[in-house]
């Protein structure tokens, strides 16, 4: 199948606005995913992508010198701190993106060409495969799939050219030691549906084929070394991390018997509760999404064959994960940000704006509010322990009480001096522990707030 990489190239930015101070805040992170929209329609976490965040530090750089010695100093600390990150974190991914979907009709949402972004493994790695994807919300009706159409989160046009890979797909030997070396996939998501998509609407131009961008992608994969793997991983992060789960065992199928196949959800066990004016809000939204995009038959059949006249239930994890064959590691926050602003606490369940203020900083909740988010968690954890996450062999998990979403795309989360801590182990640890069988992962944070290791992060700005 042919793919076109593009030839490296200044990396392509939009234009933000952000405070002095923020702009040195974004220097201390880096970010997986893209710029947050409203709620609902893509993860408030995706934020600014480091190839993004590394050219606003070269512009710094090469600004107009303001007199006096305080613009010098400060230009020339944001000059060595991205000398620093640079080094740290090796070099951007360039894009490759994949024309001849597009006659399979395996494309975005505006019709476009799926992507990824491919660091080609090494040395003993070379066997090895993880394929990362990326996550951003959803869309349920028309209206909101209009709105990605033009955005990166709907069309391959709107993309970076380059990508900075970092965490769990680090291509660092002290930041990733367990991974560093394999073959690193960064799919791009661009269908709004998981991957799950199989619809087309003519009337407004729109095509739901999230299930044939990810079979496409994995097909082309397979026929560059893939077939040939001795250890591959599936992975995403939120709406990516529930498309990890959905696709898991189909994943293991397409492989070689002889290959060691496992799959990491990061923030995308998306628990099916209600909401606090004691709505149905998520349970409605995913229905429209299964709905529009034709979601329902490419969800699993483990799943859809016991839910009676509800199959789009099986976007929920909690009733997929039951019967996975295939093994799987949970990296989450019982305190996931994303699921307590638009799960627990979504707007249109919160009119009067009662729930605001907590949900930016949790140290803002009143102790009623409190008691409902601790509620949640209890929730959350018994859904993981009724899936068969606390008991089962096969299945790892990392529970922290973060108020975080998202974390193994993020150095500063994965395995630096400020990662997250539960039990004496970080997340790259327990995740490269479970993989490799060194011993059985299941860390169980204490509740909120005891955890002093959380980053003092501002992970959904």
């Amino acid at each position: 199948m042919r793919s076109a990489v593009a030839k490296p190239q200044p990396i392509q930015t939009k234009h933000y606005t952000r405070t002095t101070k923020k702009r040195f805040f974004l220097l201390r992170r880096f970010s997986s995913g893209a710029v947050s929209s409203p709620p609902i329609l893509r993860d408030p976490l995706l934020n600014l992508e480091e190839s993004k965040m590394r050219h606003m530090m070269r512009s710094s750089c090469h600004s107009r010198m303001i007199s006096g010695r305080l613009r010098q100093w400060l230009s020339l600390l944001v000059c060595v701190l991205a000398v620093i990150l640079l080094k740290s974190e090796g070099a951007s991914v360039g894009i490759t993106y994949l024309q001849d979907a597009v006659a399979k009709g395996a494309v975005c949402l505006d019709g476009s060409p799926p992507a990824y972004h491919f660091d080609k493994g090494s040395g003993a790695g070379v066997d090895n495969w993880i394929v990362h994807m990326e996550g951003g919300g959803w869309c349920e009706d028309v209206p909101t799939c209009l709105s990605r159409k033009n955005t990166d989160l709907g069309s391959s046009k709107q993309m970076v050219k380059q990508f900075g890979f970092s965490g769990l797909l680090s291509g660092q030997q002290k930041s990733n030691p367990d991974f560093y070396n394999w073959n690193r996939i960064k799919v791009r998501y661009c269908d709004g549906s998981s991957f799950t998509g199989d619809a087309v609407d003519r009337a407004n131009n729109l095509f739901f084929k999230g299930n044939s961008i990810w079979e496409f992608i994995i097909a082309d994969l397979l026929a560059k070394g893939m077939r040939n793997a001795k250890n591959a991983i599936l992975s995403g992060c939120s709406a990516g991390g529930l498309a990890s789960i959905l696709h898991c065992d189909r994943f293991r199928a397409l492989l070689p018997a002889s290959t060691k196949v496992k799959c990491i959800s990061d923030a995308g066990f998306f628990l099916h509760a209600q909401d606090v004016s004691g709505g149905k809000h998520i349970e409605e939204f995913y229905g429209k999404v299964a709905r529009l995009h034709g979601s329902v038959k490419n969800l699993p059949a483990s799943c859809t064959s016991r839910m009676g006249a509800r199959p789009e239930l099986c976007f929920f994890p909690q009733y997929v994960v039951q019967t996975m064959q295939t093994p799987i590691f949970f990296v989450n926050s019982a305190y996931d940000s994303w699921q307590i602003k638009n799960i627990l606490a979504p707007s249109a369940a919160d009119k009067s704006k009662a729930w605001k203020s907590c949900k930016l900083d949790l140290k803002k909740c009143t102790a009623a509010q409190l008691k409902t988010i601790q509620d949640f968690r209890t929730q959350f954890l018994s859904a993981l322990n009724r899936a068969g996450v606390v008991n089962s062999p096969s299945k790892g998990m990392f529970i922290d009480s973060c108020y975080a979403h998202c974390q193994v795309g993020k150095q500063i989360q994965w395995s630096s001096d400020s990662s997250p801590v539960v039990s004496n182990m970080k997340i790259a640890k327990a995740v490269g522990d479970w993989y490799y069988e060194r011993s059985p992962i299941k860390k169980l944070d204490c509740p909120y707030p005891c955890n002093p290791t959380c980053p003092k992060v501002d992970s959904d700005s």
